[in-house]
């Protein structure tokens, strides 16, 4: 027996090994991309979200989300003539809520335009309440334009405890998170001015 017969054996299980891997790799990737492409919200994470290829994905499963959450009149918006606003519902109230929809990576921040276009969007749809909702956080100074303007923020905390409230199947307290109003006091230019002067 010699150095060749030992050699060819081991380099073809070697390519059989890499090609069996590869296929394996390849199936995991395809599965992410269906999940997501899916938008199914018992199905995505996260990370699903972070691997999104763009913003109309997770309009998509925010979509899903608010459907499957129980709220009537959810509606989403042409990406071309939106108005700032990709989703619309009616929540448990009777108030028509706007969303804003922001996937960004987690150490992105949010800026104020999107609390410009969505609370400028409310008149368009007639809303009684705007929403932004990101996979990432926002900037102080959109924390405060939203205060101000009572436009509510929900960060990628918010967003993570919806997801596992929803996949726990605690609808009732996915809701509550999602319209109870935010209590955060702000001081404005105004009461800083009239603070200063004294």
């Amino acid at each position: 027996m010699n150095w060749n017969d030992n050699f060819t054996p081991w380099v073809i299980g070697s390519i059989v090994v890499l090609l069996l891997l590869a296929w394996v790799i390849r199936r995991i990737i395809r599965r992410g991309k269906r999940i997501r492409s899916e938008a199914n919200p018992r199905k995505i994470s996260i990370k699903d979200i972070d691997k999104m290829e763009d913003g109309s994905e997770f309009e998509l499963y925010l979509f899903h989300l608010f459907q499957q959450l129980g709220y009537n009149e959810v509606h989403k918006t042409t990406s071309s003539r939106d108005f700032g606003a990709d989703l619309v519902f009616m929540d448990r109230l009777g108030r028509r809520n706007v969303i804003q929809a922001k996937r960004y990576g987690a150490n992105h921040p949010v800026g104020l335009s999107a609390v410009q276009e969505i609370y400028t969007s409310m008149r368009y749809y007639e809303a009684d309440r705007s929403i932004v909702l990101t996979s990432a956080r926002y900037t102080e100074a959109c924390r405060t334009l939203a205060a101000v303007n009572g436009v509510k923020l929900l960060d990628r905390e918010d967003l993570m405890e919806l997801i596992v409230l929803f996949k726990s199947r605690r609808v009732e307290e996915a809701m509550e998170r999602i319209e109870e109003d935010d209590q955060e006091p702000v001081e404005t230019w105004q009461s800083k001015r009239k603070r200063v002067t004294r």
